[in-house]
């Protein structure tokens, strides 16, 4: 029931989202349908994001360095393995042709970017160019999905679009990914207003959802109490965040994508309810009907300096609200139930390895 209740009301409101921008969308070939590249379309949004483009009708290609799980892929989707530091690789998809480029390739989690730090610069900064140049040339539209980390330890929440950026020494390789996000995204508005490349950045807050890596607080809460194992919280749980399940960032992306008004801006997109990540813990803890009690990690204690929280992180969407008519619709609890649901019956994602950083 959860599944069904999150789908309808995602579907319903974006349906309605699909008949007010068609005109946006026609005008750039002509009809309803698009030709579109995901970069990074193999990973847990870009997996939902292809999916949902195809079923619209547009004609989608994924690029990606890793191939897509077997109940990942699309129909109606090509797939195409590369790199986007490959530039000449990268060409053989994004040409004349394409209207639009979803560029959502990053390496993604703290555990990653504390691993491979060098990986998660290189991806955000040179592969992000080489996009931009090529959809330059191909007079193609780039929506560039960032991230709210890019705000860092900025205490001032609910965070608009244009809130100041605070964030820890460049010695901490935990704010590698923020850093070189923000920098792309100055690529991206220097584009935009020197070579009059037509480009939006999304930054997502806190996105969970079926067939999310289990290395985040909601999947893999879920994946450790499936198995019967402790979920855990960090210090005493109060931390606070704006939980976005996965078809809400999907209908925003694609509302973002089809309005003209929303090139050359950015904007923030997430949930506006603030919850304490004790309280999404505790809930999926009963809606999995978990026996075990939560464990709470002493940071201090365990990681020392190298892990760096925040207390907040809320968005300020009042920008979309206005100005695209989107907001979030999917409750946590539903959510959260549907995500359950789809664990429960796909048993190779409670198979994968528990990598989150703790």
């Amino acid at each position: 029931m959860g599944a069904d209740r999150a789908a309808d009301r995602a579907a319903g409101t974006a349906a309605d989202r699909a008949a007010g921008t068609a005109a946006d969308r026609a005008a750039g070939r002509g009809t309803g349908a698009a030709r579109v590249v995901v970069t990074g379309g193999s990973g847990f949004v870009g997996r939902h994001l292809a999916r949902a483009l195809a079923e619209r009708g547009d004609e989608v290609t994924v690029f990606d360095i890793s191939p897509p799980h077997p109940s990942g892929i699309a129909d109606g989707v090509r797939y195409v393995t590369g790199d986007v530091r490959d530039i000449d690789a990268l060409s053989t998809v994004i040409d004349g042709g394409i209207d639009v480029v979803y560029h959502l390739a990053a390496v993604v989690g703290v555990d990653l970017y504390l691993a491979r730090p060098l990986d998660v610069v290189d991806i955000n900064l040179i592969g992000t160019r080489h996009v931009l140049e090529l959809a330059e040339r191909a007079s193609a539209k780039v929506i560039f999905t960032s991230t709210s980390e890019v705000f860092g330890k900025n205490p001032g929440v609910p965070w608009s679009e244009d809130a100041d950026r605070l964030l820890g020494s460049t010695a901490t390789d935990r704010w590698s990914y923020a850093t070189s996000k923000a920098l792309a995204e100055h690529l991206i508005f220097a584009f935009a207003r020197q070579r009059g490349l037509r480009a939006s950045i999304i930054r997502y807050f806190n996105l969970y959802g079926p067939g999310q890596r289990p290395a985040f607080l909601v999947s893999r809460s879920i994946h450790r109490a499936l198995r019967g194992v402790p979920p855990v919280v960090y210090d005493d749980g109060g931390q606070t965040r704006s939980f976005t399940y996965i078809d809400d960032a999907v209908s925003a992306t694609l509302a973002i994508a089809d309005a003209a008004a929303a090139e050359g801006e950015s904007f923030n997109v997430g949930c506006s309810d603030e919850m304490s990540i004790g309280h999404a813990v505790k809930l999926i803890v009963e809606l999995t009907g978990c026996a075990l009690e939560v464990v709470p990690v002493d940071t201090r204690r365990r990681f020392g300096d190298t892990y760096q929280d925040l207390s907040r992180r809320i968005p300020d969407t009042t920008k979309v609200r206005t100005l695209l008519g989107w907001q979030s619709t999917v409750p946590l609890h539903d959510g959260l139930a549907a995500t359950i649901e789809w664990a429960r019956a796909n048993p190779w994602w409670l198979e994968q390895p528990d990598t989150a950083f703790a």
